[in-house]
């Protein structure tokens, strides 16, 4: 492929895919699946608008923007679509509790929905068929973007949920909108120009939270853009110059195409997409069953530990094995040593168990010394799916030593979790915000979807009356 080459055959496969995409083609499972996800990133985005770094961007927006036409989540508060948009992706990612595609390594409800939602509240009525035909559309195609990256996108600094986000959000939308093949390969070209994210903002910024936000954002522009004939990179993802793949991958060789495409309608990767049951990045979560199972086996607690040894892959390394310092919540979300020392104090790593006056808590920073994270080379030569499994040895003062290997912890794609625990953490989460039987008539409607005539009965619910 010469470096003027306009050939997009997997740019063109995707748009193709999501344009032409029927909720007849959509098997029983990934439907029923879809509403499970939605349910769990709205109960997300319900709890995220009372926190500090939500409340700052929700005020900052509303002194800068008049506009009074979409709803901010959880709240009786209006901005222009592309703010609310972005406020609500924000939300939704603003807690670490939100759903992860492991090996695509990216948060696919926070950059899908706020678009889809935003669409149906401010632009264009659709059934609730035709919105969950739509989510499935934008939740297949980010964690392709992701799997062809690989995990070198991510271990090279960038924010894979920022900027593998935008094809999810542009997809999703595009369905939403009804563009053409043409059009959507056009949403695709103009999302993928505004892609970015760097991961140096895990250590304490309140900025990574918006990431998400932002991508959901840029994948909304796409597809408003080209519906009205505004045209984006063609070839966004194959260009050789300058193109997505090439300019986020140090070399040619460390993606590969061809998964941009793979099993359109055979393999959906939205059964791929983990939920979370700690309030913590979804690396660490591992760690965290693993060492539950230990204290099932034999009780032991923060006073019985001489120390704890994680071997993990490169990417549990960079990502959360870092030595503990106070520097936020969102740092002590993603620090490993820091979360097993929350875990063993608290019993549990939840909402509760993060507050601004723990972050520094002396106890725990003591207890997160005693947690060692290693580099197993073994784990990160399994490649991506494998990158969350953990090797975990406790070694107790007695002189006892447990051991236990988790491959995927409880809520993930190889362990799903219940209808009746997503539904219990949504109305946990949710009456954070709404009544009770505003979540319970929210929860309701959401877990029939398609049976909605109007997509607009969600998005009534999510505003405060």
């Amino acid at each position: 492929m010469s470096h003027d080459s306009r050939e997009n055959p997997y740019t063109k496969g995707i748009a193709e895919f999501v344009s032409n995409l029927q909720a007849k083609d959509i098997p029983s499972e990934v439907s029923q699946r879809i509403k499970l996800l939605i349910l769990d990133s709205i109960g997300c985005s319900l709890y995220g608008q009372k926190l500090e770094w939500i409340q700052i961007l929700q005020n900052t927006l509303a002194s800068v923007d008049e506009s009074k036409v979409a709803n901010i989540w959880g709240t009786n508060k209006y901005l222009s679509l592309p703010h609310s948009v972005l406020v609500n992706g924000t939300q939704i990612q603003g807690f670490e509790l939100d759903d992860v595609h492991r090996q695509g390594v990216l948060h696919v409800g926070a950059v899908v929905l706020p678009g889809l939602l935003g669409i149906v509240e401010t632009q264009k009525s659709m059934s609730g068929l035709d919105f969950l035909t739509a989510a499935v559309a934008g939740y297949e195609i980010g964690p392709r973007v992701g799997i062809c990256m690989g995990q070198e996108h991510i271990a090279q600094g960038w924010h894979s949920g920022a900027t593998v986000g935008v094809f999810s959000s542009a997809a999703g939308s595009a369905r939403a909108l009804g563009l053409n093949t043409q059009q959507t390969i056009h949403a695709l070209g103009i999302a993928g120009t505004q892609a970015a994210g760097l991961m140096a903002a895990q250590y304490g910024a309140m900025v990574k939270r918006m990431h998400a936000g932002r991508s959901a954002q840029s994948g909304l522009y796409g597809a408003l853009l080209a519906k009205n004939g505004f045209t984006g990179i063609e070839n966004v993802l194959e260009s050789e110059y300058g193109g997505y793949c090439t300019t986020f991958s140090r070399s040619q060789d460390r993606f590969d195409l061809a998964q941009l495409t793979a099993g359109f309608g055979e393999v959906w990767q939205t059964m791929g997409i983990a939920l979370k049951f700690y309030s913590c990045v979804g690396s660490n979560h591992t760690t965290l069953d693993a060492i539950r199972i230990m204290q099932q086996q034999r009780p032991f607690g923060p006073n019985d530990i001489d120390e704890i040894v994680v071997r993990g892959s490169q990417v549990t390394m960079d990502h959360v094995g870092w030595k503990y310092i106070p520097q936020g919540l969102t740092s002590a979300q993603l620090n490993l040593p820091y979360c097993v020392a929350t875990l063993l104090l608290e019993g549990e790593c939840f909402v509760d168990e993060f507050t601004d006056a723990m972050v520094a808590d002396p106890t725990r920073m003591a207890l997160s010394e005693k947690v060692r994270v290693e580099h197993d080379d073994a784990i990160t030569k399994q490649g991506s799916k494998f990158r969350h499994k953990v090797h975990v040895e406790v070694k107790l003062k007695d002189g006892a030593k447990l051991n236990a290997t988790v491959e995927s912890g409880r809520g993930s794609e190889h362990n799903f979790a219940s209808e009746a625990d997503i539904v219990n953490k949504f109305m946990l989460l949710a009456t954070k915000a709404l009544p009770k039987s505003q979540a319970e008539e929210l929860c309701d409607k959401i877990l029939h979807l398609e049976k909605l005539a109007d997509a607009k009965a969600i998005t009534a619910l999510l505003a405060i009356r």
